[in-house]
């Protein structure tokens, strides 16, 4: 009995990281497509600095090695290198997109992934409209850490702000750790916007994060001016955003009494 128990746990850790086909949400796909043909989003070309209409942060984290450079990198410049630097503390770029012929630039945090600044990454967060988190889909480790980054968002970032969950290195599928279906189970719980696989080294899915991105802020946008609209023909201020709800029944419970 004691032998046929051990077999079993061989066969398990054997199968812990068994190859499992990629489940394609082709609801997700179809909702991305609808994305690019409602807005008619176009990348312009990183080497000009263009006047913009709207502005954006976009912070970048996770751990260190999961590709958030070269993720910004084959966003702004269509470029891939193997031979990485680790970032040390912070870089920032720009990546200038046109949607509906308004022009919106990316300022794009992209922050170190060492446990010896995390520290400092937490000032960064502050201001930012949209947060990425990354994770390598061959590291399990970088996956387990999601809860972590998240919980550091929560402090101190602003409590509207968008999450966009990225399982990268989809180019290593022979060497997977964390399933498909896992880091879409993580999205669908956080309440991430979105949730997708990309490969910053074949370019896969990378200019579609930032489509998905630039659909979620421009519309966030509207509904903050619409908002806002509406506001200023009121007597009272309406707040925008998770908390509209919360705030609106609270004045009224004030006055009540």
């Amino acid at each position: 009995m004691e032998k046929k128990i051990n077999k079993d746990k061989k066969i398990n850790q054997t199968n812990k990281y068994k190859k499992i086909p990629k489940k394609v949400d082709k609801d997700k796909d179809k909702n991305l497509n609808n994305d690019i043909n409602q807005y008619n989003i176009e990348f312009l070309n990183y080497s000009k600095d263009y006047k913009y209409d709207l502005n954006f942060k976009i912070i970048i984290i996770g751990n260190s090695g999961v590709g958030k450079t070269c993720i910004a990198n084959q966003a702004i410049k269509n470029e891939f290198s193997e031979n990485y630097i680790n970032t040390i503390g912070l870089e920032i770029c720009s990546l200038f997109l046109k949607l509906n012929n308004i022009t919106i630039k990316f300022q794009i945090w992209d922050t170190c992934g060492q446990e010896i600044y995390r520290s400092l990454i937490k000032s960064f967060y502050r201001n930012s409209s949209l947060a990425i988190i990354v994770y390598s889909i061959n590291n399990i480790n970088s996956f387990d850490d999601i809860d972590l980054w998240i919980k550091e968002l929560k402090i101190n970032s602003s409590p509207d702000i968008k999450l966009i969950l990225v399982g990268n290195k989809s180019d290593l599928e022979e060497k997977r750790e964390v399933q498909y279906e896992e880091g879409e189970k993580l999205a669908k719980d956080y309440g991430f916007v979105h949730f997708i696989e990309t490969s910053a080294k074949t370019g896969e899915n990378i200019k579609n994060l930032f489509i998905k991105a630039a659909s979620v802020l421009y519309t966030k946008h509207i509904q903050y001016k619409e908002a806002e609209s509406v506001s200023s023909h009121s007597t009272f201020h309406t707040a925008f955003g998770d908390n509209f709800e919360i705030n609106k029944l609270k004045r009224k419970k004030s006055k009540c009494c």
